[in-house]
């Protein structure tokens, strides 16, 4: 993964990049069961020491099969999606910008794994964070990360005006092998119900997993596995991510908030992209260029967008 690789190789990992896969496989399985156990599950801080621990194996698992792919491309980064301003309109835009990526990332043939999502009573998206997996992943959609802006007559609106509506997009490569330490004492885990639209209970079970890094404050959920031990691994990954991605805003830019360059306030002037129903044209103000078939592209036509952003380069 290119910027993450050099960070893989840390300190931190020299005993499981070391340890046998057999072993680290067992310890893997032991730990799984160990967090599957009802009197561990009633002890908080049991759970915090054996996920931290459970993270620890399970990166040396991935750097054994990194190694033995021999660095095959595969690439995975963590694309996150919140509504900004323009109220319901806003959301349902954040919700077409989700299925955009995701049927793109099906034409390039990569693995689309869904971490959290917040929908509306109308099916719109209040926030929706997936994961995507496949060669070349990071390098195409990294130009997606910013302030997309919408304008279109919406559904609801009587007399025909155009309304202007934006999203959030931000597109972080994951961390599953970087350099990132976290101690059980730093976290905080939460278990509730996993919630579906409108806040109707999906799940009878607590499998949704909510962990929050006191040193920093980041929190991070994940609630789309029936899974409560998938749900945690996915939310540890998640934290990871932003941790390194605060740490590498740290080293380069000195600002006190991470993401802060892609994600923007979502305000209507910070905007990237700008798509236009009515003159049926999405144009990208950085590279001062524009598309016509918006429908078309919204279904996961992207190529002329990822094409044009790899020939500026």
């Amino acid at each position: 993964m290119a910027g993450t690789t050099c960070l893989a190789a840390g300190r931190h990992f020299t005993i499981y990049m070391n340890g046998d896969p057999i072993e680290l496989g067992r310890k893997k399985e032991e730990l799984e069961r160990q967090l599957a156990d009802p009197e561990v599950l009633r002890d908080p801080e049991k759970i915090k020491s054996l996920s931290i621990e459970l993270g620890r194996v399970e990166k040396g698992l991935a750097a054994g099969r990194r190694a033995a792919d021999d660095g095959d491309g595969a690439q995975k980064v963590v694309v996150e999606i919140r509504a900004g301003t323009g109220g319901e309109e806003a959301a349902l835009f954040a919700g077409e910008l989700a299925r955009m990526y995701q049927a793109y990332a099906a034409r390039r043939g990569w693995a689309v794994a869904p971490i959290d999502a917040h929908l509306t009573s109308l099916g719109g998206v209040k926030e929706a964070i997936f994961e995507v997996a496949g060669a070349g992943a990071y390098e195409a959609l990294q130009h997606e990360a910013g302030v997309h802006r919408v304008q279109r007559i919406p559904d609801t609106e009587k007399v025909g005006r155009i309304h202007t509506s934006t999203a959030s997009v931000a597109v972080l490569p994951e961390a599953a092998e970087a350099d990132v330490e976290i101690k059980a004492q730093d976290i905080e885990l939460e278990f509730s119900r996993s919630g579906g639209a409108g806040g109707q209970n999906v799940n009878k079970v607590e499998t949704a997993v909510r962990i929050i890094h006191k040193p920093t404050g980041i929190a991070v959920r994940s609630q789309e596995s029936r899974s409560q031990q998938k749900n945690r691994e996915q939310a540890m990954t998640l934290l990871r991510t932003k941790l390194l991605d605060a740490q590498r805003r740290a080293e380069t830019v000195k600002t006190a908030t991470a993401r802060r360059e892609q994600i923007g306030s979502a305000d209507r002037a910070e905007k990237i992209r700008t798509y236009n129903f009515p003159q049926d044209r999405i144009t990208d103000h950085r590279i001062k260029k524009s598309w016509h078939n918006i429908e078309s592209i919204l279904e996961g036509n992207l190529e002329p967008i990822i094409t044009a952003f790899e020939s500026s380069n």
